[in-house]
């Protein structure tokens, strides 16, 4: 038997333990150009390490998921951060683990708004992209270069995600 998982709402104060809520914030907002543009600043900072390491900027194109969904992996990436922010304004599923002695705890599961992205810090596990309702595709930030960046961790008991509600058709 499988635990259920219930998606929460994304909140940077919920999701701070694994990185930053990528979102259009009033408290970081600028105006520049001549007050023609808003400008929300510094909503998070990517993280890379190593030698020859550079930061990198790609789209992602996913696939929706079908429900239930079952989580029976997480990964992280030791040597850099890593965001998504959807460019197709859809809600997506975030989920992530606290470290436990090397692999991941049991996962907590985000319902992300259409207008807001995520940057997992460097070493944070999480569960690859999770669109929902949708091909959606994504502006990912992560880092490009030598060295292992990739860790898989498979459970032995999958946890399963039913549809949220926010998302049926």
């Amino acid at each position: 038997m499988t635990e259920i998982l219930i998606p929460q709402p994304l909140t940077a104060s919920a999701f701070a333990p694994f990185g930053d809520v990528i979102e259009a914030d009033p408290a970081s907002m600028r105006l520049i150009n001549g007050g023609t543009t808003e400008r929300f600043h510094a909503l998070a900072a990517p993280d890379v390490v190593g030698e020859g390491a550079r930061v990198i900027i790609n789209i992602f194109r996913g696939q929706p998921r079908a429900f239930p969904y079952r989580i029976d992996m997480m990964e992280r990436h030791p040597l850099g951060s890593q965001s998504f922010s959807p460019l197709s304004c859809r809600p997506f599923l975030v989920a992530v683990s606290a470290d436990e002695a090397g692999r991941p705890g049991r996962p907590q599961v985000f319902l992300a708004r259409g207008d807001q992205g995520v940057n997992y810090g460097r070493n944070v596990w999480h569960h690859p992209l999770m669109a929902v309702g949708g091909v959606c595709d994504f502006l990912i930030v992560d880092r490009d270069g030598p060295g292992n960046n990739l860790e898989e961790f498979f459970f032995d008991q999958p946890f399963t995600i039913l549809q949220p509600e926010a998302v049926r058709d």
